[in-house]
């Protein structure tokens, strides 16, 4: 109900009647409150006048983008690849409550299902996607078969996304001794980068919370890159934080770096693996948790990208600081009961999720 009032203030001593109604918008919102709430009709009021220093655009267009990204989570299909990684007991999901809470679809897929469009790619697929690749990233130290194979992994997974008609993607798969499904599992960063840059956010370790959060973020229009806590540091102040991918490109300082592994952490196989930060300035991360009671919850905080260095190994790694200390403000979020996993997006971001949480009728705890 937007209370959007002509003028800042009526002059008083020249007022008449039909100019006082035609600024009486504060008299109808309380009419139409009550309506609504006897109705059953859910409603929020956004008070203010029509424009100038006092015109809350930006409160409104928090409620639209908001609105935009629950509508877009409620209409998503998500692909569940693989499994959870095991003994990972935070990011173990309900397939069910999920959907029955953001109104996602979870499409279950089969590493079998990757390795038969794999398998339908064509050289010129790859080169394509090496184009495409070239044009995104930076190209480090990589084995060229390493680079070539991941390349075709991910026009399979573009075409998996493609037939499954799926709008984000979590997977993980550990293989064995060196098999085919391993070598799928071991070369899926690539793709996934791609997916996620494109606005298909793809979780990695089967993290089906967190690829709600990266859809959220990315629907906000603040990117939504997988990220976890990788250290504290207590000389300068801030928490660094990354992943070993997916990685967002529209989001990153710079351009991405593509680096080979000979050997990953938390997965078998090695690969071709992207190096990045994301820009400097406004952050926000957003983590999508469950309570005991069944409950999905939202967790958010903003904070700041610093320049400075950090890790050259491959992996996603950014310096963030938040509004404690480093202790402070990891105590704080895990007082929460998190999943150590989150999505790491551009901008202030807190009042839009406050308003999605609230459209979603979930809880949101800000640190």
């Amino acid at each position: 109900v937007l209370n959007l009032q002509p003028c800042d203030a009526l002059d008083y001593e020249n007022t008449d009647t039909g100019e006082w109604l035609a600024n009486c918008s504060a008299c109808c919102v309380p009419e139409i409150s009550n309506a609504f709430e006897r109705a059953g009709v859910e409603f929020r009021v956004v008070s203010g006048t029509l424009r100038g220093e006092h015109a809350p655009w930006g409160e409104i267009a928090d409620w639209v983008r908001a609105a935009s990204a629950v509508r877009g989570l409620a209409q998503a299909r998500i692909g569940f690849l693989g499994h959870t990684y095991p003994g990972m007991l935070d990011m173990y999901s309900d397939f069910t409550m999920v959907s029955a809470q953001t109104g996602a679809h979870i499409e279950v897929v089969e590493m079998c299902d990757l390795d038969k469009r794999v398998k339908q790619v064509t050289p010129s697929d790859v080169a394509a996607k090496l184009d495409e690749t070239r044009i995104v990233f930076d190209i480090g130290d990589c084995d060229g078969a390493a680079l070539e194979w991941a390349a075709t992994v991910a026009c399979g997974l573009d075409r998996l996304v493609g037939d499954f008609g799926l709008d984000g993607l979590t997977y993980y798969y550990r293989g064995l001794d060196g098999n085919e499904y391993e070598r799928l599992g071991a070369s899926l960063i690539l793709g996934n980068s791609l997916l996620t840059s494109r606005g298909i956010p793809a979780s990695g370790e089967g993290d089906l919370k967190t690829c709600l959060a990266m859809l959220l973020m990315d629907r906000l229009g603040a990117g939504g890159s997988f990220t976890e806590f990788y250290a504290m540091d207590f000389r300068e102040g801030f928490v660094l934080m990354g992943h070993d991918g997916p990685a967002h490109a529209g989001i990153s300082e710079g351009r991405p770096l593509l680096r080979g592994l000979g050997l990953f952490h938390g997965k078998r196989g090695h690969g071709v693996s992207v190096e990045c930060k994301v820009r400097t300035g406004d952050v926000t991360i957003l983590g999508v948790t469950q309570t005991a009671k069944g409950s999905l919850k939202l967790i958010c905080a903003e904070g700041e990208s610093l320049a400075g260095k950090t890790l050259k190994i491959g992996n996603t790694n950014s310096r963030l600081r938040f509004g404690y200390g480093p202790a402070e403000f990891v105590n704080r979020w895990c007082q929460e009961a998190p999943t150590h996993h989150c999505a790491l997006g551009v901008g202030k971001q807190a009042a839009a999720i406050e308003r999605a949480a609230s459209l979603l009728k979930l809880p949101l705890a800000r640190v």
